[in-house]
């Protein structure tokens, strides 16, 4: 079996590592336009905060690794084309320039995805940089080293994280974004109100309901960012707008999302036979609203690129969708959400109702006793839990990776409130956190 995979992403990792300990005879060839692989790069921040010191620590894989496994990794090879009829592809050599034509029995595509670039009057200039892969995140480094004013366009995670990352190097920072909150998709206004006075209490100047209008400079080189309600002096601005699918290769080729991501049953299967799909050039199914939705996670990558291997050759392993279950640290605040916030339920057209709490994470007598604040969306009618969010100084963090289970098992408000949880007075309360919720909410 001669298998082929394009792109050698967080899911193009995990499919190439399962394949070859599946299928001792499959013949794998991984083509790869970049000099490098499995590089996590939502440790970026991390890394130009200093708190990753080296870098090679945000790879978890290499051609060496996987050829030691058997896959022959072609590195700064990009496919031109793909006839996913005669099942061949259309490859050139990056180095040499050399073309060539290749062949397959099952092709898996894992292209990932790229930063949105806007158009905007000035963004050519200098100093105007993307931050997704190890290149971005070494000249991010470069140029911010004699950086004074840094402009984050974009409140995202990515951008909220690279924002922290600058204050704490002693940076002036401005963070703008075209919302009214930060992370306004991730959490509802109870928790962004938290999260950004944390941020200004550092001194993270934020720029919120303002659109980039142009980038202005000297010399070639940025030195403002005008929006429509102000100017901000800026010696390096990064764009963390957003990602889009990887996948202008099979457009017209393969049902796709309006945005371009690919559509895969749940073994992973395009709507082509024997080509599958994984990772950020995917759309997921989304549990929360029992649709596809495009929503580029490494969790969701790596799991769908693992079901790729065991559904090669017959379904056996059905993907159970995905909640979008994430979480960030801000400073001292922990804080994660799965499913759908309120405000975004009501963007699907979903009535809902929720239940917000604030409580001691465990008992009063004990020395110390944070408080945390909880909140759960549901369905109005049905009771199905839709979503939920926590934020505190402790990290209480993996309360969000029980309530995504219970997301997607359709659960209900009224059954959250008698789930049975330990009670251990170093840990909680006889009632847990989500308990304690949904027995205000019946």
């Amino acid at each position: 079996m001669k298998v082929v995979v394009i792109g050698c992403t967080h899911a193009g990792t995990a499919a190439i590592v399962n394949t070859a300990k599946l299928y001792k005879d499959a013949k794998i060839t991984v083509y790869e336009r970049n000099d490098n692989i499995s590089f996590l790069s939502c440790g970026i921040a991390l890394y130009v905060g200093g708190v990753v010191k080296d870098p090679l620590g945000l790879f978890y894989s290499s051609p060496e690794k996987l050829k030691e496994l058997g896959a022959e990794t072609k590195m700064k090879h990009e496919v031109l084309d793909v006839d996913l009829d005669k099942k061949t592809l259309k490859v050139k050599n990056l180095e040499t320039g050399e073309t060539f034509e290749d062949n397959y029995d099952k092709l898996i595509i894992t292209t990932g995805s790229w930063p949105i670039v806007p158009k905007i009057e000035g963004i050519e200039l200098e100093n105007i940089l993307l931050s997704k892969n190890f290149y971005h995140s070494n000249t991010i480094i470069e140029k911010s080293r004699d950086a004074k004013n840094i402009v984050v366009v974009g409140a995202g995670y990515i951008g909220v994280e690279l924002a922290e990352a600058f204050e704490t190097n002693g940076k002036n920072v401005t963070l703008i974004d075209s919302q009214d909150r930060i992370l306004s998709k991730y959490l509802d206004k109870e928790f962004t109100d938290l999260a950004e006075e944390e941020l200004k209490k550092h001194g993270v100047r934020l720029a919120l309901s303002q659109s980039v209008i142009r980038f202005e400079g000297e010399n070639g080189r940025v030195e403002r960012v005008v929006t429509d309600k102000g100017t901000y002096d800026a010696d390096l601005v990064i764009l963390c707008i957003g990602f889009r699918p990887n996948t202008d290769l099979f457009k017209g080729k393969l049902n796709m999302l309006p945005n371009g991501a690919i559509i895969v049953d749940e073994y992973m299967r395009t709507s082509k036979e024997d080509v599958f799909a994984a990772g950020d050039s995917c759309a997921v199914f989304y549990n929360p609203i029992k649709k596809h939705e495009y929503i580029p996670l490494a969790t969701n990558a790596v799991r769908m690129g693992t079901l790729v291997a065991r559904n090669l050759i017959k379904p056996t392993t059905r993907y159970l969708g995905t909640q979008g279950t994430s979480g960030i640290k801000i400073y001292d605040l922990n804080i994660a959400a799965t499913g759908l916030t309120e405000n975004m339920a009501k963007y699907y057209g979903l009535e809902t109702e929720s239940v917000l709490i604030e409580d001691s994470y465990r008992p009063e007598f004990m020395p110390t006793h944070e408080k945390a604040i909880l909140k759960v969306v549901y369905e109005k009618t049905s009771k199905r839990i839709l979503g939920s969010q926590i934020l505190s100084k402790v990290d209480l963090t993996q309360m969000m990776n029980t309530a995504s289970v219970c997301i997607q098992n359709d659960m209900t408000i009224d059954e959250l409130a008698f789930v049975d949880f330990f009670f251990q007075p170093h840990f909680n309360k006889p009632w847990n956190l989500l308990n304690i919720a949904a027995l205000n909410a019946i």
